[in-house]
């Protein structure tokens, strides 16, 4: 497949030297020469503060490397993912394509970067395409490596009820996320974040810390270490991993909605139809509900489950609008207990 590619009109000056006024413009050819040129590769919005850290760098982010637009949305309307919409928006070079082939990599060479970096782009990159650059390819990853290697480390955390969540910038290797790791860091959780609230907090940090590491590539002071530790797999979740069981107790049962939400969504069933969880909590009284007993305690909508329970906040029946969870289970309560299955 051809990769689409996508210019600007004229060069697209980088924005950290617009910022910074005429003075900045005027840096010496000397120093220009030295800036970094990175071709970024990602596509989800959790790649969005790490490309913006490095667009109002002093670095050159030369293009950008994202997935084909994808059908999204209940009608299926092929979209342009957030990264490239992003991109377009600056008026920066947009390379197209869901796996790297000789077209891609030529279109790589054409921009003429020194540097590769990578979060959440959705490909493993060949080994062809990690010798193209002179400094290779770093990525951000969303776990303290070599833990939880794989696509979905931070939702992993999440359902194991971390406490923290981690970062790791590192050099890009053919095996997955195997690489010498340049810096690591952790971030407190509140303890009620979902994935996605979760994610955004380590995204907004690591950008910071992405920067920190080119520029210490650029300088010659950036030094990376061999992994250390047991290595872990976190595979990417599906659907029927959402599926909500009380009887694994209440803080388990929180914590798999945490880490499922959004993608690929917690849900329950009720009778025959999937109810989707949007938003949850753990309440400070359950009253001694039945595991899977759903019920209404002073305005609360809860779900029973092992040794306490879950408040219901706002869900999703299959085939209707989001909505609170009270005016749903004002529809579904019956004269004798109901329960999720």
């Amino acid at each position: 497949m051809t990769p689409t590619l996508h210019r600007c009109a004229g060069r697209c000056p980088p924005r950290g030297l617009i910022r910074l006024g005429a003075a900045r413009r005027r840096i010496d050819s000397y120093t220009r020469h030295h800036l970094m040129r990175i071709i970024f590769a990602g596509t989800p919005e959790v790649a969005l503060p790490g490309l913006e850290a490095l667009l109002a760098s002093e670095h050159e982010v030369v293009g950008v490397l994202t997935r084909d637009d994808a059908p999204v949305g209940r009608k299926r309307i092929l979209t342009a993912s957030p990264v490239a919409q992003f991109a377009h928006e600056r008026g920066l070079h947009v390379i197209k394509s869901n796996r790297i082939t000789s077209d891609v990599e030529s279109a790589i060479l054409d921009l003429k970067p020194d540097l590769g970096v990578v979060i959440a782009y959705g490909c493993i990159l060949p080994q062809s395409t990690l010798d193209l650059l002179s400094h290779g390819w770093i990525n951000l990853h969303f776990a303290a490596l070599p833990k939880l290697r794989g696509a979905a480390p931070a939702q992993h955390d999440l359902l194991d009820g971390a406490e923290q969540g981690s970062l790791s910038v590192f050099q890009i290797v053919l095996e997955l996320d195997a690489g010498d790791v340049f810096v690591q860091e952790s971030i407190d959780y509140r303890g009620d974040e979902t994935a996605g609230q979760a994610l955004a907090l380590l995204a907004n940090r690591g950008a910071t810390m992405l920067v920190e590491v080119v520029n210490g590539i650029d300088a010659g002071t950036a030094e990376a270490q061999p992994q250390q530790g047991e290595v872990t797999v976190a595979r990417k979740f599906v659907r029927d991993d959402g599926h909500l069981d009380p009887s694994q107790g209440a803080l388990s049962t929180f914590n798999r909605f945490r880490a499922m939400t959004p993608e690929p969504g917690a849900w329950f069933m009720m009778g025959e139809q999937v109810i989707k969880v949007l938003h949850a909590s753990m309440p400070t009284s359950h009253s001694g509900l039945s595991i899977s007993e759903l019920r209404e305690v002073d305005g609360h909508i809860l779900l029973g489950c092992l040794n306490g329970a879950i408040e219901l906040l706002e869900v999703l029946p299959a085939g209707k609008q989001a909505m609170k969870a009270r005016d749903w289970f004002r529809g579904v309560r019956s004269a004798g207990p109901v329960y999720a299955s």
